[in-house]
């Protein structure tokens, strides 16, 4: 992330498509199916680039966990 960042405290901070894959350590094409499928996190464009808010990004990742979490449950496995 840039140092401009912090420039406006009150804007949340937010990720490119690439820096969003590498924060998540998956190719960047895995974040493009997954918002091709519906599946991927909220995002908003800024010209042609999608933009992620940092807490969308969490709120999406905390809903897989709980996806995961309630399939292992059903299965009646729990981790």
């Amino acid at each position: 992330m840039s140092e401009t960042s912090n420039a406006y405290p009150s804007l949340e901070p937010v990720l490119t498509t690439s820096e969003l894959a590498a924060h998540l350590r998956v190719p960047v094409q895995t974040i493009l199916d997954l918002r091709h499928a519906h599946r991927g996190p909220r995002g908003f464009r800024v010209g042609r680039e999608m933009r992620y808010r940092l807490s969308e990004v969490q709120a999406w990742v905390e809903a897989m966990e709980a996806h995961d979490h309630a399939a292992y449950v059903v299965e009646g496995v729990v981790r």
